[in-house]
């Protein structure tokens, strides 16, 4: 995956609103701070199901982007 930069802020994950959360909630739970932003119209209408193909964005602090991504790459199975 390329990295997408939004300001200060990197993508580090991307998928379903239930994956984004969990991933949020798995660097949260490692001392890194992220947040998350919708990349279709699909997470509006129904938040579960991904129908535009964006899928919701993890981002993180760019000084934090490669525990970010070490932390989802050794815990998740699709590449950061």
């Amino acid at each position: 995956m390329s990295t997408r930069s939004y300001g200060s802020l990197v993508e580090v994950f991307r998928g379903d609103l239930w994956e984004a959360e969990l991933v949020k909630g798995l660097l949260e739970a490692n001392g890194v701070q992220a947040m998350l932003k919708d990349e279709t119209l699909g997470v509006v209408t129904s938040p579960y199901i991904n129908i535009g193909g964006g899928g919701v964005v993890v981002l993180v602090n760019k000084e934090e982007q490669v525990y970010a991504e070490k932390v989802v790459r050794e815990n998740t199975k699709k590449k950061v």
